[in-house]
């Protein structure tokens, strides 16, 4: 039997399959927890220091940020649980009920209040204070958070190279939903404390509080795009995705391939957690195969399946013609 070979659509369902992936996981989801939480309270103090709303928005996406890696964290644990009786297959989309939660910490609490500041200083006004804390704030800010997003870059771009893909479409087609998440709210956040810096430069310049309210009002727009793009990916992994159709067709070829088969009419795939895949298919064997025939060349489709494509967890075949798709004969009144 020939070794895997690895392609770029592998990385859909094997990267967060090993434990040193989701080591790694791990590690930049707690760096990320932790970044956020000292940054929070520090643009908390200078939000109140300079009376800035945007900076207050910071906090606020600072804290959201904290909520989210706490909820990501239980999410990894949650998710990396044994299968049991009541739940055969594991718990791997578990990770994404807990990702999903995360994204409305983001939505809520990050972008709801930055959308009130912002327009509570466009109507009222506020007092301008100090600068100068707030500046430092967001100095310091803008160094922690490109530490924490150095590292989640430095995953993305390493597995990204493993798999022969650009980074760019590996976060966009990876199982491992809590490194895109960490990616993600990192970009914001620097995004974020330069729109926060560019609105209280600007007020200060002008002396006018508008600046200041449209900055904290595009943070909260930055946030809502990130916890949407977020909030889909979880969900559309949480109902059961399927994988690429280039890495069904191999799967595919794989079966087609097997002695006795003679067509492979259905396949099914779903993403059952991250890195963890289950492949369904229904099998046209030969005529000619015996009962002996069938369990055979099954058998030897799952251990290839499962030897050459490491995210596969459980392989299902069906000897018998149609769909696939159960259908009950419904009785219609004369």
């Amino acid at each position: 039997m020939s070794e895997p070979v690895p392609t770029r659509d592998h990385a859909l369902v094997k990267e967060g399959s090993g434990t040193g992936s989701g080591g790694e996981s791990t590690g930049t989801v707690v760096v990320a927890g932790l970044a956020n939480l000292g940054i929070a309270i520090a643009k908390l103090v200078g939000g109140l220091v300079s009376h800035s709303s945007a900076m207050l928005s910071e906090a606020a996406h600072s804290l959201a940020d904290t909520i989210t890696e706490v909820l990501l964290f239980v999410a990894l644990k949650r998710g990396a649980k044994a299968p049991d009786a009541r739940h055969p297959v594991g718990y791997g989309r578990e990770t994404y009920f807990w990702a999903l939660l995360a994204c409305l910490a983001t939505f809520t609490l990050g972008a709801g209040f930055s959308f009130y500041q912002g327009v509570e200083t466009i109507l009222e006004g506020e007092e301008q204070g100090s600068p100068t804390i707030a500046y430092v704030v967001l100095a310091v800010s803008f160094v922690l958070e490109g530490a924490s997003w150095l590292k989640a870059v430095r995953q993305v771009r390493g597995a990204a190279r493993k798999w022969g893909t650009t980074p760019r479409r590996y976060l966009a087609e990876t199982t491992d939903t809590t490194v895109k998440a960490v990616t993600f709210e990192d970009s914001a956040a620097l995004v974020g404390l330069v729109l926060a810096a560019l609105g209280l430069f600007l007020e200060q310049v002008t002396g006018d509080p508008v600046w200041d309210g449209l900055a904290a009002i595009l943070i909260g727009v930055l946030l809502l795009v990130v916890a949407g793009s977020l909030a889909r990916a979880n969900v559309s992994l949480l109902v059961g995705q399927s994988i690429s159709p280039r890495l069904q067709d191999d799967l595919r070829a794989e079966i087609a391939g097997m002695p006795q088969v003679d067509d492979v009419p259905v396949l099914f795939t779903t993403v059952i957690g991250p890195g963890q895949l289950a492949v369904m298919a229904k099998v046209d064997f030969a005529d000619t195969a015996t009962v002996a025939d069938i369990e055979r060349a099954s058998d030897e489709a799952e251990q290839r399946l499962v030897a050459r494509h490491e995210g596969v967890r459980y392989v299902f075949l069906d000897p018998t013609p149609g769909d696939g798709r159960a259908r009950a004969e419904v009785q219609r009144p004369e």
